[in-house]
């Protein structure tokens, strides 16, 4: 786990959860603008993803994701300032799932392309397969090109040794049961202010079972954007200032309502 500190006065502290399969350091550019818009960051590498994995197979249990989005928050919380968490793909998924069972103390969050729903799956036969085997296994194919349209990203997406969508058929029975958790939980979360961000042209997940979820959820206060040409990553394609600016400007409305000075 790490933590950047904002430059100048800090106002509040972001943590972030990133997304299945990839690691923290993709998200270097919006720990930046964060921390030069006055947020403190705190994130890291999911359990067996990024620098810590050993092997480049996925099999980690799923109660150890939420126990680290667990270590982050209380982390997070040790400044007594005001906490977000920007939740992405899986990572938006586990801290729903969270907020299903108990309360955080956060002052809002923010959910981008939470996986509920998967367009992009393994191909039928290994999940034909996957029912033989625990062990076995399979490789999501969510390549980088399928993640974002920003090409500067890819020859970096394809040399990074730190990314990789290959996993086991248990892995993989285990995410599909956390997105039917999710989905189908017949409780709300807590009242807490929150942003979910889809993308238009996403070709991992379903983007309307995410809108219909949230909407269910019957929030005091809620925003729902949909970026109409972006993939997946939002935070990672060519319109990325503008998906900052309008996340930064959730945050900074919540702030004021809390009756700080922004």
């Amino acid at each position: 786990m790490w933590k950047w500190e904002a430059e100048g006065q800090p106002k509040a502290v972001v943590v972030i959860v990133h997304n299945a399969y990839e690691h923290h350091n993709r998200y270097a550019w919006l720990i930046q603008k964060l921390r030069s818009s006055g947020f403190h960051v705190v994130t890291g590498d999911l359990p067996g993803h990024g620098v810590e994995k050993s092997k480049k197979i996925h099999n980690e249990k799923f109660e150890t994701y939420e126990e680290f989005v667990k270590k982050l928050i209380t982390i997070g919380l040790t400044d007594s300032l005001p906490l977000f968490v920007i939740g992405h793909g899986l990572g938006a998924t586990l801290m729903m799932r969270i907020l299903q069972t108990e309360k955080v103390e956060c002052a809002g969050f923010v959910f981008s392309s939470p996986w509920l729903s998967l367009i992009q799956q393994p191909s039928k036969f290994s999940i034909m397969l996957m029912k033989l085997t625990s062990s076995m296994k399979m490789n999501h194919e969510i390549t980088i090109e399928l993640l974002t349209r920003k090409y500067d990203l890819y020859t970096e997406g394809h040399q990074g040794q730190n990314y990789s969508s290959i996993m086991t058929a248990a892995w993989y029975r285990e995410l599909q049961t956390l997105m039917k958790s999710v989905a189908r939980h017949e409780g709300t979360i807590q009242n807490v202010p929150v942003l979910m961000q889809a993308a238009g042209s996403d070709k991992i997940t379903d983007i309307a079972q995410a809108k219909k979820w949230f909407i269910n959820q019957g929030l005091s206060e809620f925003q729902y954007k949909e970026w109409k040409r972006l993939y997946h990553d939002v935070f990672q394609e060519p319109e990325r200032e503008e998906v900052y600016l309008y996340t930064e400007s959730f945050m900074n409305n919540v702030l004021r309502s809390l009756g700080y000075i922004v």
